[in-house]
């Protein structure tokens, strides 16, 4: 029933929350709170709300509706944040959620098409995909730590390698949320770190050594890129290693890499060589690169994968 003080009418609790489209039990806890006070009482004691009080649960409702918690609507009735500054903070916390729903999702989706039925290995995966950034870099220095600590490496190398930073975007796809599972995984391998701790011991051991050879410089370095260049379309022709063509192609590789040490190209510099390169060539730490390419969206030419086969080529054709 309506009642009118000074040309205002106020309403029931009643029939304010059909107006409002709220369900009185939600009106009367708003006014318990002191959210939405009402008006006034009646002579028989029953609550009334005025249009003042109606546009008020109105916007509370509406602000409801947008998702905002009730100590945010609070503290913009009382005036101490603008709407603008709620819709921001509320817009951010959004986004939030968002990103987080995205990497549920998608850990499912690796889930499910990796048929995964390991309850520890999808824990583990879905540890990994909420990991913050920083927390996520600190698995990738932890891994750098393990490989450098304690050995005489090129500092420019050691340098660079630190300095690359994996960095999920906010919004990552399917593939990049894959690869960052796959690439955490990998690093925390007891058996890869190992592996990868013993190519830099051979690098340091080469430092320290008189053969100087041992430790590579620009000229080598250019030489193993012009390998990969020179191997890799014979491999992919299907040419074996151990043919006379491959010997024949290998031949002026093997004199430039002899010439640039200084000794002669013989049979047992050949083997030398091919032992070097098998010990810093494994497919795993040129995965780990493709992966850190992925996950940071690199262009495919910024990744340093796609050498490893042709240095496994190259290696058995010098042991002919």
């Amino acid at each position: 029933m309506e009642h009118v003080n000074n040309d205002d009418v106020w309403l029931t609790i009643g029939e304010a929350a059909e107006r409002t489209g709220l369900p009185v039990k939600t009106v009367r806890y708003y006014a318990d709170i002191g959210l939405v006070p009402s008006t006034g009482r009646s002579s028989t004691g029953y609550r009334l709300y005025d249009s003042r009080t109606l546009a008020r649960l109105d916007l509370v409702r509406t602000l409801r509706e947008l998702g905002f918690d009730l100590a945010s609507i609070r503290a913009f009735l009382d005036q101490a944040v603008t709407l603008s500054e709620l819709a921001t903070s509320h817009a951010a916390a959004i986004d939030a959620q968002i990103r987080i729903l995205r990497t549920r999702r998608s850990v499912l989706r690796a889930v499910a098409r990796l048929g995964i039925d390991d309850q520890k290995e999808l824990e583990t995966m879905n540890k990994l995909a909420q990991l913050s950034a920083e927390e996520r870099q600190r698995i990738i220095d932890e891994y750098w730590d393990e490989t450098f600590s304690g050995l005489d490496l090129d500092p420019q190398f050691v340098q660079k390698s630190r300095s690359v930073k994996v960095d999920l975007p906010d919004d990552p796809t399917q593939e990049q949320v894959d690869a960052w599972i796959e690439l955490a995984e990998l690093v925390q391998d007891p058996d890869y770190r190992a592996r990868v701790r013993e190519m830099a011991k051979a690098s340091h051991d080469a430092r320290g050594s008189e053969d100087e050879a041992a430790a590579p410089g620009p000229e080598q370095v250019a030489l193993f890129e012009q390998v990969t260049e020179t191997v890799t379309p014979l491999r992919e022709a299907g040419v074996e290693p151990d043919s006379e063509g491959a010997q024949q192609a290998i031949g002026e590789l093997a004199a430039a890499f002899a010439a640039a040490r200084g000794v002669p190209d013989d049979a047992g510099f050949r083997r030398q060589l091919a032992d070097q390169i098998t010990t810093f060539s494994d497919r795993r730490v040129e995965r780990f690169w493709e992966l850190v390419g992925i996950v940071n969206g690199w262009r495919q030419e910024q990744s340093r994968g796609g050498s490893v086969a042709a240095m496994e080529w190259f290696a058995a054709a010098l042991r002919g």
